[in-house]
């Protein structure tokens, strides 16, 4: 039988309030209250240690605590990867926890300072390696939400960091507000050919602290170039000669990308032999090799949470995840505006374009120079938006939902495209652009592959609706599952230039296939009723063996021989199944060597393999949004979160939920 967690406790409620707190600490904790009467009065259950937060003036009444009940007392502080957003803004992703002091009081030893000290193992050593290489493939920092796009950077240039006034890591790191004017004077002094960029803090670029420099004096200092937005450090850093700072932990991120870094205080990062200091080092601090202050840093004095599951992680995970944060934050352009959007749509919309600074308009001519149009599909809007305005189209990706979008069911992926769109067979797309391209990563196939077992295993298709079951009837005759589709859809207008209407397709495969058993499957949105059913569809069983409406999609693919289709998605849920594939339209699986295709595509000379499909149309490809976090995922994440979500409800709303958004529709005749 498992112990109790220990029992810490908390002189002040605040501290209680840190999302993740226990998780981080694998404790339970208990408040009370600095006051005498409080920290005599007896309890329940012996604790272990009092918490307190850093070295702030709440601190002193934990320390009070401590010494009462005569108990440890644990200093924590925000990590060195502390989360995507600012502030309250954003949870802590990581903690640090110090029974001697903390990291950023260089009057007094700290946990991290016995930690970097450390030699370390060859594993170690060349974990360190593989994650100084994660955290610049990632392009991460303290905090992660800004782009990173700074236009006009000098071609030589000292980067000079601001910090917030007040900040308690610079008078426990031996300085003063006037280091900063001296670290401005000696920057420029030391070459007097070289720029000066100066980065602001992004707390004051948010407008909630102060910092240390008049930015309009500075203005006018010719050698220097003041970056007061809210900008992400990285290329600052990355494009740097060197970089300057009091005690910000800009200068540790500098060491990471192999920077000259000179400090005019005594950060954590200070005094071990690893940058030039205008300060005396502690007699404590020692040389030692720049992976044992990156091992200890990153890996030995942090604690992690994984903020998809809310469990405990390594650092790898959390990096890994505030990359992708990244990397779809800088995707699309910084400006955009939604057009045509309904009101309900605006908080998905926005979860999907995260990074990018969006308002809504159902007027195109109100694009402005220097704003991208956002639209849904090929919506007729778009031909009115000034010359010249990039266009990105949205459509449902591949694996949307539990529930249809027509009952207005989450989307958990969105496919963006700035040429087309991936049902139009008329011309190119982005998915198209990249099936052409090939994709060769070795890492990357393999991920398709995985993902593509996964899918099949799971039954996960694109809506995860029906209830009923089917059975294959005995004999060896072949069985065809022709999947119907709503025939005002798009894919069909736009990738069926042939036949392009359900009926004429069933007709077409009885006609070819006189012998087989055929399946028709109306699409769930015309059974659901939210879409009218296809011309002449009400006789559909006049034309093939049985029509099946409420039967799961897996696993009638999981049973049958072949799908005949015209643009629909279940030939490419077919192909994943290893099922033979009849293509009467151009879907965007089709005319790779993949399926048998009744139409050509001159456009489309490579031949793919499956897993090449995959991975373009799977993890490439589309943009995906956790149900759980509202921010970007993965694929295999989002197969995680259906499970949970099939499992838990149906994916439908209520009749009122939908009567409201129905309202909505037929108001403003929006998407």
């Amino acid at each position: 039988m498992s112990s109790k967690p220990p029992l810490y406790l908390a002189a002040t409620p605040a501290l209680l309030r840190t999302p993740h707190l226990e998780i981080l600490l694998e404790a339970r904790l208990q408040l009370v209250r600095g006051n005498l009467r409080d920290r005599l009065r007896p309890l329940s259950e012996i604790p272990e240690a009092v918490l307190a937060w850093g070295r702030k003036p709440s601190a002193s009444r934990a320390e009070r605590l401590a010494k009462t009940r005569q108990l440890p007392l644990l200093r924590v502080e925000d990590g060195f990867v502390r989360s995507l957003g600012l502030g309250q803004d954003s949870p802590p992703l990581s903690l640090v926890v110090d029974e001697e002091g903390i990291y950023y009081d260089a009057s007094a030893p700290s946990a991290l300072e016995e930690l970097a000290r450390q030699p370390l193992t060859e594993s170690e050593t060349r974990r360190v390696q593989a994650l100084v290489r994660l955290w610049r493939e990632c392009r991460v920092s303290k905090y992660n939400h800004a782009r990173e796009s700074v236009e006009g950077l000098p071609a030589r240039y000292a980067l000079v960091v601001d910090q917030t006034r007040g900040d308690a890591s610079i008078g426990f790191g031996l300085a003063s507000a006037e280091a900063f004017e001296q670290m401005l004077e000696a920057t420029l002094a030391d070459d007097p050919e070289r720029q000066v960029v100066l980065k602001v803090h992004p707390e004051v670029a948010a407008g909630r602290k102060a910092g240390h420099f008049d930015l309009a004096t500075l203005q006018r200092q010719p050698r220097v170039r003041v970056v007061a937005d809210d900008v992400h450090p990285v290329a600052l850093i990355e494009g740097a000669e060197c970089v300057y700072t009091v005690t910000s932990q800009v200068g540790f991120e500098a060491l990471l990308w192999g920077k000259r870094v000179h400090t005019f205080g005594m950060p954590f990062y200070a005094g071990w032999g690893l940058t030039a200091d205008r300060q005396p080092a502690p007699q404590r601090r020692r040389s030692i090799a720049l992976a044992q202050l990156v091992f200890a840093a990153l890996v030995r004095y942090p604690r992690y949470v994984d903020p998809e599951t809310g469990r405990r992680c390594e650092p790898e995970r959390v990096i890994e995840w505030l990359g992708l944060q990244r990397r779809m934050r800088e995707r699309l352009p910084p400006r955009m505006v939604a057009l045509g959007f309904a009101p309900w749509r605006h908080a998905t919309v926005r979860r999907f374009t995260a990074g990018s600074r969006l308002r809504f308009s159902r007027r195109p001519e109100s694009v402005a120079p220097g704003e991208a149009a956002l639209v849904w599909g090929y919506k007729p809007m778009a031909e009115r938006l000034p010359a010249g305005t990039p266009v990105h189209r949205i459509e449902d990706g591949f694996i949307r939902s539990v529930g249809l979008g027509a009952h207005f069911a989450t989307p958990l992926s969105w496919a963006f495209d700035r040429q087309g769109l991936y049902y139009d067979a008329t011309r190119a797309s982005d998915l198209e652009g990249l099936l052409q391209c090939g994709i060769e990563d070795p890492e990357l196939l393999a991920r398709a592959a995985r993902l593509r077992e996964r899918l099949v295993n799971s039954g996960i298709t694109k809506y995860n609706v029906g209830q009923g079951s089917w059975r294959r009837p005995a004999g060896d005759k072949r069985v065809i599952l022709v999947p119907g589709q709503v025939e005002s859809d798009a894919s069909l207008a736009y990738g069926a230039s042939g036949l392009c209407r359900n009926m004429e397709l069933l007709q077409a495969v009885r006609k070819a296939n006189p012998e087989a058993h055929l399946l028709y499957k109306p699409h769930p949105d015309v059974v659901a009723g939210a879409r009218v059913k296809g011309q002449g569809e009400a006789g559909a069983e006049g034309l093939c063996d049985e029509v099946l409406a409420d039967t799961a999609m897996h696993q009638l693919l999981d049973q049958v021989d072949e799908v005949h289709l015209l643009t629909s998605l279940t030939g490419f849920e077919a192909l994943l199944r290893g099922k033979r594939v009849v293509c009467y339209g151009q879907p965007f699986y089709a005319g790779w060597g993949l399926t048998e295709d009744i139409l050509p595509h001159p456009r489309r000379r490579r031949r793919l393999s499956l897993d090449e499909l995959v991975a373009g149309a799977l993890i490439v490809y589309p943009t995906y949004v956790s149900r759980t976090t509202g921010h970007y995922t993965t694929p295999e994440r989002v197969l995680d979160e259906l499970a949970e979500w099939r499992a838990s409800d149906s994916g439908e709303p209520g009749l009122k939920q939908r009567g409201v958004q129905w309202l909505f529709r037929l108001l403003f005749g929006l998407k």
